[in-house]
């Protein structure tokens, strides 16, 4: 069951639109409401089907957080709990008074109804010719029957369980510091923010950034850590998309993982470097509002890629006015950012930053900008259209691997470079997306239409001079070196959208969504094996151009038989198609049986000659499609005392590599099945919310991709199993916002039942951000102090061989100080200085002509790793004209 309070169905940002009281005293705004969430009807308060208004009297800092709840009319101790936990988790577009930001002091109203009104009287939303003539709050239906997600309490999405009441009044007045009545002016509510996803199971994390926006993120990737199980490592610099690990699952950098921002997606499909390739570097941090995290394919919403799971990131900038921004500290790390929030809708907003470094050590300097801007435009009463736009490019060097030996006879430092010359990576996109959303009578409707271009070249090194042997058509030649030079150009045109209908059944709220997703892209892909030091091409490895589509359609239930029990989940369908034309499609590594003597191509990188001189056309073209119906449900029981049981399955596929397509192939993808089991608990110990989840886990994968130095990519292996259990909690109190999460994991091949390599058995993860306004008021305003904290440890991580890595500990902290329109901010990444190796690795190679010439290849495998950064010191400044900060 639901209750009504100030918002509508499915809604992370309700704004607040109040009438200024007529005194002549300097006018004050309201607050305005950035994320509600919809309190549970208590179990208990069914048997006697209570119908009544919980009042709460609730203080609004001038940060926008709730800082204190009292009740003004109470409904009961169960039904005031529920209303409190609720009203802990909103957050506001703080009182504004000469353009200064005030603490205030606002009366909610929560009505609890029992599941009686017909569908049509508890819809959120009463066309304007029918509202009532007093000042009204459209009624706050329950987006959902799931419960407050427990990921985090300051992160729920306002999903709440039950039907929705009808709507009553909500009475606001804003004061500058001290408290007031709460009585004075009636403030309207209009419904302009996105429609929200229900959750799928404990294994669902939305999670808001909120205050743990302290803890130092050196890029968009690091907001992923706010949910269990990551592990990111990058082997090729600032520029290259992080290697992801979750679940068991070296995703690599995209492959096993769904990436989208706002619903459009990040991966890039074709890539030669990695089918699936998400670089998210071109996110500004400070506009990422929140991440859902979907570990696990258990929504029908979610498509290719999403083997381990899916993350969405939801952008916008509750700081309104002009932000400026500069950092300089650690390698000459130089970053300037602008951020603009017009008006009071965290939905509009721009941004723009500049970045470069010189590194920390050989090879690391890099350089990029980026910008994005987002216009949300109201249409009638509870439409909104937004339209976003991303552009970003980036240059970069790689230091690439360093081999354990050479580092430990001093031949390369630590922070050193195996090969100097891989310079002159570049990476690019640009992004036009628009987002229709209306909320009608019965329906929410959604549709996006979106444009991608990306370009990237990548230079990488791992064997050095080992993989060019003589092959019997070429001229004599020593190695000429391993080096990869890829070029990768991508345009993606797609749409995606949905219609979900809510109504009552069995005295319930229920829901059945329906919806598609549509994208087709171009691509071309080509890899060449260039000369030591001139980045002269000697061999094509591939070149490809292909045309890959991919259409899906599904259908999303939500049924409610019982209050205490619901049956969430569906079934999706989508068709591949795949058009690859081969460029070169009898490469000189393959060689020919028996050449002819006459027709001898010497050194012809991609031959037209087949056995004994008989002529071929070099290239080869190769199309196939195939259809992967993918059913996937979840099974909730609750919340029953705050506590609520899941069961999730769910079939999920990976699209094959172009390079691997071949005529009439059948199924160009590959199925996962997996399942979890979890409990999740969100309720209120005191003044703090708490949220806390468990979750045991087993996916199989009928076949896996591993990393192949000598490819220096991902190639297909046996199946595999993981097993694991992965927990988290979040509490949140007036002064402080703290999180934990650990997972433990085995994967291990079917077949040989060895471990998979590079998969960490234990990884584990706490964020603590602590904030207060110290006793000094200089001209009047506050100061407010935040201090914010985090550590990571990653466990032993399988090695090939029967080796295995070093454990990871490291530990990042900031502390600021904000005052008035300036702030300054302090912070440490890796505090402590560890000098710790962050990828490892265990295979052959041989750099010796570079560093020791004329000394016999080791050919054995040998440790290698990529040096993890040392102490970074970073100073921000910050200032913002006509807003909040």
């Amino acid at each position: 069951m639901a209750c009504g309070a100030a918002g509508s169905i499915g809604l992370a940002a309700p704004s607040v639109r109040a009438e200024e009281p007529a005194s002549s005293a300097a006018p004050v705004t309201p607050p305005s409401v950035v994320h509600h969430v919809d309190p549970i009807y208590p179990p208990s308060a069914l048997k006697e089907r209570l119908h009544t208004t919980v009042m709460l009297t609730v203080t609004v800092d001038a940060d926008g957080h709730v800082s204190q709840v009292t009740v003004s009319e109470s409904g009961g101790n169960d039904l005031d709990e529920a209303a409190i936990i609720a009203a802990r988790q909103w957050t506001f577009v703080p009182a504004m008074r000469n353009g200064k930001a005030v603490a205030s002091r606002i009366k909610i109203p929560f009505h609890f109804a029992p599941p009686e009104p017909p569908p049509e009287l508890v819809e959120p939303v009463t066309p304007p010719d029918q509202l009532p003539a007093r000042p009204a709050v459209p009624a706050a239906a329950a987006p959902s029957t799931a419960p407050v997600p427990a990921a985090a309490p300051a992160a729920a999405s306002g999903q709440a369980s039950g039907v929705a009441p009808a709507a009553e009044p909500a009475q606001a007045a804003a004061a500058s510091g001290a408290p007031t009545t709460s009585d004075q002016n009636a403030n309207e509510v209009q419904v302009h923010g996105r429609l929200e996803a229900r959750t799928h199971g404990a294994s669902d994390y939305q999670e808001t950034v909120g205050e743990l926006k302290a803890i130092p993120r050196t890029n968009a990737s690091d907001a992923l850590k706010l949910a269990p199980g990551f592990l990111l490592t990058n082997e090729g610099g600032s520029g290259h998309a992080e290697q992801v690990f979750l679940r068991g699952f070296d995703a690599h950098e995209g492959q096993d993982l769904e990436f989208s921002v706002d619903g459009v997606p990040i991966n890039d499909a074709g890539n030669y470097h990695g089918n699936g390739y998400a670089d998210t570097h071109f996110i500004i941090p400070e506009l990422i509002k929140s991440i859902r995290v979907l570990e696990g394919p258990y929504a029908p919403q979610q498509g290719d890629f999403a083997v381990a799971g899916s993350a969405d990131y939801h952008l916008g900038l509750d700081r309104r006015g002009l932000t400026t921004e500069y950092t300089y500290g650690s390698y000459n790390t130089q970053r300037f950012l602008v951020l603009w929030g017009p008006g009071e809708a965290p939905g509009t907003f721009g941004g723009a930053e500049y970045y470069s470094t010189d590194g920390f050590g050989v090879n690391r300097q890099a350089k990029r900008g980026s910008g994005i801007g987002q216009y949300e435009i109201p249409l009638g009463r509870n439409g909104t259209l937004r339209i976003n736009a991303t552009a970003y490019a980036t240059e970069y060097n790689s230091a690439g691997v360093v081999r354990e030996d050479d580092y430990l006879s001093g031949r390369v430092g630590f922070y050193g470079a195996e090969d100097p010359n891989l310079t002159g990576n570049t990476s690019s996109r640009v992004s036009l997306s628009a987002t229709y959303e209306n909320r009608f009578s019965q329906f929410d409707l959604s549709q996006q239409l979106f444009a991608i271009y990306r370009s990237m070249r990548l230079l990488e090194d791992w064997t050095g001079f080992l993989l060019d042997v003589q092959q019997p058509t070429q001229s004599p030649h020593v190695q000429r070196g391993d080096m990869i030079d890829l070029h990768f150009d991508e345009l993606t045109l797609g749409g995606r959208g949905y219609a979900r209908w809510h109504g009552e059944a069995f005295g319930l709220r229920q829901e059945f969504e329906g919806g598609y997703f549509a994208r087709v892209d171009q691509t071309t892909s080509t890899q060449y094996r260039d000369m030591y030091g001139t980045q002269t091409p000697y061999l094509t490895d591939a070149d490809l151009t292909s045309t890959l589509a991919d259409i899906g359609v599904y259908v999303d239930a939500n049924v409610r038989p019982l209050s205490w029990l619901t049956l969430r989940g569906g079934v999706r369908a989508d068709m591949f198609l795949f058009d690859v034309f081969n460029n070169c499609a009898v490469p000189s590594s393959v060689g020919v049986d028996s050449p002819s003597n006459v027709y001898l191509e010497v050194d012809q990188p991609c031959l037209s000659e087949l056995e004994h001189g008989l002529y071929r056309e070099p290239v080869q073209r190769s199309s196939t499609g195939d259809g992967a119906i993918m059913p996937r449900g979840t099974l909730i029981v609750g919340p029953i005392n705050h506590f609520e049981f899941t069961f999730s399955a769910g079939t999920g596929v990976r699209s094959v590599d172009p390079s691997y397509v071949a005529q009439g192939l059948q199924t160009p993808f590959v199925n996962i099945q997996s399942g979890d089991l979890g409990v999740s608990y969100a309720g209120q110990i005191g003044a703090v919310s708490l949220a806390a989840k468990s979750v045991f886990f087993q996916t199989h994968s009928e076949q896996d991709l591993i990393f192949d130095p000598t490819e220096g990519r991902s190639t297909l292996a046996s199946g595999s199993t993981r097993d694991g259990w992965a927990g988290s909690a979040r509490a949140l109190g007036s002064f402080f916002d703290v999180a934990a999460n650990a997972t433990a994991v085995k994967a291990v091949f079917e077949d040989t039942h060895l471990l998979v390599p590079y998969v960490p058995d234990l990884v584990l993860r706490g964020d603590a951000a602590v904030f207060h306004d110290l006793p000094w008021r200089p001209r009047g305003e506050p100061i407010r102090a935040t201090a914010g904290y985090g550590v990571s440890y990653v466990g032993r991580r399988p090695l090939p061989y029967s080796e295995f890595s070093d454990i990871v500990f490291i530990s990042d902290a900031s502390v600021s100080l904000a005052w008035s329109m300036w702030s300054v901010r302090l912070a440490a990444q890796n505090l402590f200085d560890s000098k710790y190796r962050l990828g490892e690795y265990n295979y052959a190679s041989n750099f010796n002509p570079i560093y020791n010439p004329g000394a016999p290849p080791t050919l054995a495998p040998e440790r290698a790793f990529t040096a993890g950064a040392p102490r970074t010191i970073l100073l921000s400044i910050s200032a913002t004209f006509g807003g909040t900060s």
